[in-house]
């Protein structure tokens, strides 16, 4: 990988749900953009899926906008670490606690939904539990929040 790419990591809870999902949802817009010096990944705090696939709802979701996560094995973030990466995109409040806890520090570490204006609720809800409906639910969010996200990380990084 050169030098100079920024790397960036979407975690969430288990790495099969919203992060892959983010990942290759802001992948997608950055190559859009011609926006070649990012490199993405995504990892889970927890280790429960670790070298497992996206969920398939997940990636069915994914593919219905045209994204692929079938090369996605699931990883996970430890403070071992942390040190690789340039920004941190968290999914939920509680992954961004997790990632501060880890020593992840507070000028790498965004919430995904962070630049949504008048938004009383941060978080990109888990939609593991749930249905189909819950998967494409968080892929509008990814999306929405995109561009801001890179606006964001254009003019900071």
């Amino acid at each position: 990988m050169p030098a100079n790419q920024i790397r960036v990591l979407f975690v969430c809870l288990g790495n099969i749900c919203r992060s892959p999902l983010a990942e290759v949802v802001v992948r997608a817009v950055a190559h859009e953009r011609g926006l070649q010096h990012y490199h993405f990944a995504s990892a889970g705090t927890g280790d429960w899926h670790v070298g497992g696939s996206a969920d398939p709802r997940s990636s069915a979701t994914a593919l219905e906008h045209g994204l692929d996560l079938s090369s996605h094995r699931a990883q996970q973030i430890t403070g071992a670490g942390v040190g690789g990466w340039d920004w941190f995109v968290a999914m939920d409040r509680e992954n961004r606690r997790d990632l501060l806890r880890m020593g992840v520090t507070e000028d790498r570490l965004l919430l995904m939904r962070q630049f949504e204006e008048d938004n009383p609720e941060p978080d990109v809800p888990d939609p593991y539990y749930g249905g189909p409906d819950g998967f494409e639910h968080a892929y509008r969010m990814l999306t929405a929040n995109a561009e801001k996200l890179l606006d964001y990380l254009e003019s900071n990084s």
